[in-house]
């Protein structure tokens, strides 16, 4: 027998695991940019809004729309402190200097994305999922053994979920363009870099791949 991560989704052991697609770092009026006057957001951050809204959360829809029809699990992760004031935060998400406080709008997901009301949204308060919240005894208990991975940032929190993922055993696809990072090139590099620990597809190849 063959061992290999090119593997078809088998739905009903599968999940897809939308990651950090939030009002904090996903909408203009987001904590993370309210410091930034138009020119400087439309400088910085100009190229990965305009992404996000014609491809990749376009995108992101299609995914959630096609899992659910299939009976693909559907689940989310956002960043968002247990505590008002953050102090279970990790040290990193410290030093980096924000704080998504618990319950807030900056926690919640976009609009576009929002949740349905029996479907599970793990609070995570460090890079990896897998490190601040009980997702790996949730997926256990779910029987998901393939884990699909779409969101932002590519090269940080979506590259450690998948890592991680893969050494706690999962299979995991990652939906290449439905993933985003600051830039074309940091987003390339990010999907060079991870390949050797999972499954790289498109929507459209995966949405194939289900059926509808």
């Amino acid at each position: 027998m063959t061992l290999t991560r090119e593997v078809p989704l088998v739905p009903e052991q599968s999940a897809l695991l939308f990651i950090d697609v939030q009002n904090f770092a996903a909408h203009r009026k987001g904590a993370e940019f309210t410091d930034l006057s138009d020119a400087e957001f439309e400088d910085k951050y100009g190229w990965f809004f305009s992404q996000m809204q014609s491809r990749i959360v376009p995108n992101m829809q299609r995914l959630q729309a096609a899992c659910r029809n299939n009976g693909v699990e559907v689940l989310y992760t956002t960043i968002e402190s247990l505590t008002k004031d953050g102090r279970d935060r990790s040290l990193d998400y410290k030093i980096t200097g924000f704080n998504v406080p618990k319950g807030s709008w900056d926690g919640k997901m976009i609009d576009e994305l929002t949740p349905g009301d029996d479907e599970i949204v793990f609070p995570k308060s460090s890079s990896s999922v897998f490190v601040s919240t009980h997702i790996h005894y949730v997926l256990g208990n779910l029987g998901v053994k393939q884990l699909v991975i779409s969101g932002i940032i590519t090269d940080q929190c979506v590259e450690s979920a998948i890592r991680d993922a893969c050494d706690l055993g999962y299979l995991v696809t990652q939906v290449t363009d439905a993933c985003l990072t600051y830039s074309q090139e940091r987003h390339d590099h990010s999907l060079r870099t991870i390949k050797g620990y999972c499954r790289q597809v498109t929507t459209d190849e995966l949405i194939s791949e289900l059926g509808r």
